[in-house]
């Protein structure tokens, strides 16, 4: 009884409809499912190798480029390597804005992360063919981080690997001055939807995302109580790169499915992907609108 009358999350719409050339939450939760048929896909497995091989198809099928950004990460079980992937889409500015989020799941066995990790996977997909289609103002990475996960137990050595290591990667190159926003998504197919402000977070950047979330008609499911988390966003708050962190930390009753057997497709909705896309896609069309290639 207690259980049900705490868990009295954002159910979205089940007749949520995509408008043509829009995101499409179905395809996206598609791709989803397909992840979780991988299996277990921790960081140094196989199943995440076959998985990154088929998201770099599923790239180039877009017509994205894409490179893999390859590392040694030190973990408290000895070296592993990983591999973040970077799609790149040109727009009319040489300023960037990088939408990420990432694909390994979490140490434990028989978990397959359908929402944490398979979601963000998913999502960085389908807003990769959505962008791939129209002009942009401001040229678009895509970045899929390799070890967000902690390999033993969280702590800042152990965990973030991959967004760690891209932006040290980027301050070693010069071009940080390029990246105007770090868009991180994270856990963002939860069948009830409820993403909170994240605390951390770039505070124009968040009110940019809230403001379109609303005059969209998705307010209800954003909502405006702060909640601080340390993810993939943090490595380049750390570089004074803004920076959000879009997430869905509150994943079944007392969060009783984060980082549990329970996080499967069942748990999951195409209507909730379909309603941080199109907020998503919104945000960086405004994004270009407001910045284009001057603001810092």
């Amino acid at each position: 009884m207690l259980i049900g009358l705490a868990y009295v999350q954002s159910r979205p719409n089940t007749d949520f409809a995509t408008p043509p050339g829009s995101f499409d939450g179905e395809r996206a939760f598609a791709d989803l499912q397909r992840l979780v048929a991988f299996g277990p896909r921790p960081s140094g497995s196989a199943a995440l190798e076959q998985s990154r091989e088929w998201i770099t198809s599923r790239l180039r099928a877009a017509e994205i480029p894409v490179s893999d950004d390859s590392f040694i990460a030190t973990t408290p079980v000895g070296p592993i390597r990983m591999n973040n992937v970077i799609g790149r889409i040109a727009g009319a500015s040489s300023s960037i804005v990088i939408i990420a989020g990432h694909y390994d799941t979490k140490r434990l066995t028989g978990f397959v992360g359908a929402n944490d990790g398979g979601s963000s996977a998913a999502f960085l997909l389908e807003i990769g063919r959505v962008l791939a289609q129209r002009r942009n103002v401001l040229s678009c990475w895509l970045v899929l981080f390799d070890g967000e996960e902690a390999v033993r137990h969280w702590s800042t050595a152990d965990g973030l690997y991959g967004s760690r290591h891209f932006a040290a990667e980027l301050a070693t190159q010069g071009i940080q001055p390029q990246i105007k926003a770090v868009i991180v998504v994270d856990m963002i197919a939860d069948a009830h939807l409820d993403i909170h402000r994240e605390a951390h977070s770039t505070p124009w950047l968040a009110d940019l995302l809230f403001s379109e979330a609303s005059r969209l008609g998705y307010g209800r499911y954003f909502l405006e109580q702060p909640r601080a988390i340390e993810d993939d966003h943090i490595p380049f708050l750390d570089l004074g790169i803004p920076a959000l962190d879009i997430i869905d930390l509150h994943y079944g009753p007392f969060n009783f499915y984060w980082h549990s057997l329970f996080d499967t497709p069942d748990k999951c909705s195409p209507a909730s992907m379909g309603i941080v896309g199109a907020v998503v896609s919104r945000s960086i069309q405004e994004l270009g609108a407001q910045i284009g290639g001057d603001r810092r």
